[in-house]
């Protein structure tokens, strides 16, 4: 298998997006590190707004990491493009993909709604306190409130429909590495120090698949990820399988 698959065009055929964010984000980087020093210059119109100092370093230093991670990511899927690690390769088809599209929507916007109103009533309780007991700059911490809460229903509700829109322009590409996947668009893997697969099986529903879930150990210790890969009905995953457990 592992011969014939290399030969699969589907590789060649899709473009590494890591690096154009990694580039970005250096750009972004190197802007917001000049920006640190403008306060501290008299022809910069700036000098003493030290407020710039600390947002363009916090907007530095945070940049840094995501170019880093990125640069990291992009590597990773160069050797998946390439041929180098690809185990088995497929071209989702119209149904499956719709089935997977519906899956993660579903999926996603129960997640946001729960998580929703758990900050909702979080802020409720928080911001009700200060308005109910404090008088001084009651309406302008109320209209705070409201102006918070609109932003992040925004994120929640809004997400799920901005990641189908996404889902449904993917390219319906899967292809599967021994640390790293590749489904319609996005990439994954877990080939991290202190990582590994803990669990890998075919599924039936919601859509034929595998169902894979991979740890990894970060600052909040012990993590576990969960994906659900479509397949054609014609795909034979038991070999799949065998070998991601290797």
């Amino acid at each position: 298998m592992q011969q014939e698959i290399k030969s699969n065009p589907i590789n060649k055929q899709i473009k590494n997006r890591q690096w154009r964010t990694a580039k970005a984000a250096g750009v972004i980087a190197f802007i917001a590190g000049l920006a640190v020093f403008l306060p501290f210059q008299s022809w910069s119109g700036l000098q003493g707004n030290y407020a710039i100092t600390l947002v363009a370093l916090f907007l530095f230093l945070s940049s840094v990491v995501v170019a880093f991670i990125f640069r990291s990511r992009g590597r990773k899927m160069d050797k998946l493009i390439s041929g180098e690690e690809i185990i088995i390769s497929w071209i989702l088809d119209d149904e499956t993909k719709k089935a997977y599209v519906n899956h993660l929507f579903i999926s996603e916007k129960g997640k946001n709604n729960g998580l929703f109103i758990v900050i909702a009533l979080f802020m409720v309780l928080f911001f009700g306190l200060f308005i109910i007991f404090i008088e001084e700059g009651r309406w302008m911490m109320f209209l705070f409130f409201l102006v918070i809460t609109a932003f992040i229903a925004l994120f929640a509700f809004g997400m799920p429909y901005y990641y189908r829109f996404r889902n449904n322009r993917g390219d319906g590409y899967v292809i599967i590495g021994r640390k790293y996947a590749y489904v319609n668009g996005f990439f994954h893997n877990w080939d991290f120090p202190l990582s590994g697969l803990k669990e890998v099986k075919v599924i039936q529903k919601p859509f034929y698949g595998i169902l894979l879930r991979y740890y990894y150990y970060d600052r909040t210790l012990r993590n576990e990820e969960l994906l659900t890969i479509p397949a054609n009905r014609n795909i034979d995953l038991n070999e799949l399988i065998d070998k991601l457990k290797t």
